[in-house]
């Protein structure tokens, strides 16, 4: 089974040529490792933490740059059942993060900050899906794509 953690070149570079100038959503799945992965020689390594509390540290530790880049939480939740899809992909947590431009995400992943937060996503989560959107203000009609 193919796990997804971390974005490729390709699809950064496909992101970059996506417009950057306006807001994005990014919709994350999660599914946490029953116990935190770290690298060999990581200060936490041997801390036998689980991958909830690893994502919370990278929550903590992610804090500063994703307050920088303008970005916020605007839904969180936790998957109960998946009624359309494959059953085997159960997840954790999803939310949707906002920030204010596309740019401003390419930004925060930029960070020295963030990259030194980034370990504890890596050793938390054993697959993820990352999936930006282009948001759309709500209409009374449900199922309008405009």
């Amino acid at each position: 089974m193919t796990t997804y953690l971390d974005p490729t070149r390709e699809i950064m570079a496909q992101f970059r040529d996506l417009p950057l100038d306006r807001p994005v959503a990014m919709i994350n799945l999660l599914r946490f490792r029953e116990r935190a992965a770290y690298p060999d020689g990581h200060v936490d390594a041997a801390s036998d933490r689980t991958g909830a509390a690893a994502y919370a540290a990278y929550g903590k530790a992610a804090a500063g740059p994703f307050k920088r880049a303008g970005g916020r939480q605007v839904w969180l939740g936790v998957p109960e059942l998946t009624v359309i899809g494959p059953a085997e992909e159960r997840w954790d947590l999803a939310f949707i993060a906002e920030y204010p431009t596309g740019q401003a995400f390419v930004d925060m992943l930029r960070d020295p900050e963030y990259r030194a937060a980034v370990v504890h996503r890596q050793a938390a989560v054993a697959d993820s899906r990352l999936i930006r959107t282009s948001p759309r203000s709500p209409g009374d009609r449900f199922g309008e794509t405009s």
